[in-house]
């Protein structure tokens, strides 16, 4: 089992950027490299969305093609941490983000996701 908590949520303007941070922590075996992560978000009276996916070793992603150009995923082992940079926020962007650890490969379905953090709320106002 693995613990995820995100950070670098908070209040911007619109056009400015962002970058969420995700840091896994747990036992030993509980290590980043071991897991395909994606992030996800939640409107306020709406269902949770896929927003990007990365595999466990960096070198493929998945991303919303809402949100392609906008959003980059990425990860860095060594410090058990998942990235997501957002740039040209957007009103509609205003969300909790949630980072979540699969195992296997990566995916764009929340219900594959069996570890999530407690989440970060990103506020775009325009």
């Amino acid at each position: 089992q693995v613990q995820l908590v995100e950070s670098g949520g908070g209040l911007v303007q619109a056009g400015d950027s962002l970058r969420l941070s995700c840091v896994a922590s747990g036992r030993t075996g509980s290590r980043l490299s071991r897991y395909a992560m994606g992030w996800f978000r939640q409107a306020s009276g709406k269902e949770r969305e896929f927003v990007a996916a990365i595999n466990w070793s960096g070198d493929s992603t998945y991303s919303s093609d809402s949100m392609k150009g906008r959003f980059t995923i990425s990860r860095d082992n060594a410090q058990n941490t998942v990235y997501l940079q957002m740039n040209s926020l957007k009103a509609e962007d205003t969300a909790v983000y949630y980072c979540a650890a699969k195992i296997g490969r990566l995916s764009g379905q929340s219900y594959e996701y069996a570890n999530w953090g407690p989440g970060t709320q990103v506020t775009v106002s325009s």
